[in-house]
């Protein structure tokens, strides 16, 4: 009796050998074209921003660190170099590391981050080979020269994954307050700019400091003076 199921089982799949295929080649196949467009708040892999004028975003203040649920993130900060400063402030991200065999993307760190330093991409397709090329590091996740995130060879990104990164406006204020829909409260990035409001969000030019209001409503005159207003990062 064992011997006959055991011959049945091998019947079945050797039949599958002739069956229709239902899976395709990654890339190139008959299914990369079927991808679903991603969402345009879809978490993926994280970026550490530069300000328009190269500076790096990030301060080394471990508040991302400190509300990661994960415990992925491992942040140490240093002081500046006095002749050639890392950042606008007293401190800058020494050290920089999110190891992603951990990371959940919840997007904590993101609301945590006071000076946008850290965003989410939509580009969460990975293919590690070893256990360290999922622990990335600063110079893996700093954006260049050009303010576009550096692609490693074991990710697939596809375009304008890179765009709206981590759902912009939803980072607007703590807790998403209801008065900041539409409102963009954070000073450009290398390679971007003033970021716009996702679509279908309106608001108007705030008066309140701080407050910049919706690229599309609004010349590159007023976007900059109500930047200037805002402080930037000076």
């Amino acid at each position: 009796m064992g011997l006959f199921e055991g011959l049945e089982g091998f019947k079945l799949t050797f039949g599958k050998l002739f069956d229709e295929r239902v899976t395709g080649d990654y890339k190139g196949g008959r299914f990369d074209d079927e991808k679903r467009d991603k969402p345009v708040r879809m978490h993926g892999r994280h970026v550490l921003n530069r300000y328009e004028d190269g500076m790096e975003k990030c301060i080394g203040c471990e508040l991302c660190a400190g509300v990661c649920p994960a415990n992925c993130i491992y942040v140490r900060g240093a002081d500046n170099p006095i002749e050639d400063p890392v950042s606008p402030g007293e401190r800058y991200g020494f050290v920089y590391e999110i190891n992603y065999l951990r990371c959940i993307h919840c997007d904590l760190c993101v609301e945590a981050c006071p000076t946008q330093a850290i965003t989410e991409s939509k580009m969460f397709e990975f293919s590690f080979t070893n256990r360290q090329d999922a622990i990335y590091t600063k110079d893996e996740l700093v954006v260049g020269d050009d303010g576009q995130p550096k692609h490693l060879p074991w990710e697939d990104w596809r375009p304008g994954e890179d765009e709206n990164t981590s759902a912009w406006m939803r980072a607007t204020s703590p807790s998403g307050a209801a008065e900041y829909v539409g409102k963009v409260a954070w000073s450009g990035e290398l390679g971007y700019g003033i970021r716009a409001p996702e679509a279908g969000q309106t608001a108007d030019l705030a008066e309140t400091h701080g407050d910049i209001a919706s690229l599309d409503q609004h010349s590159d005159g007023e976007i900059a003076a109500a930047a200037d207003a805002a402080g930037g990062h000076h």
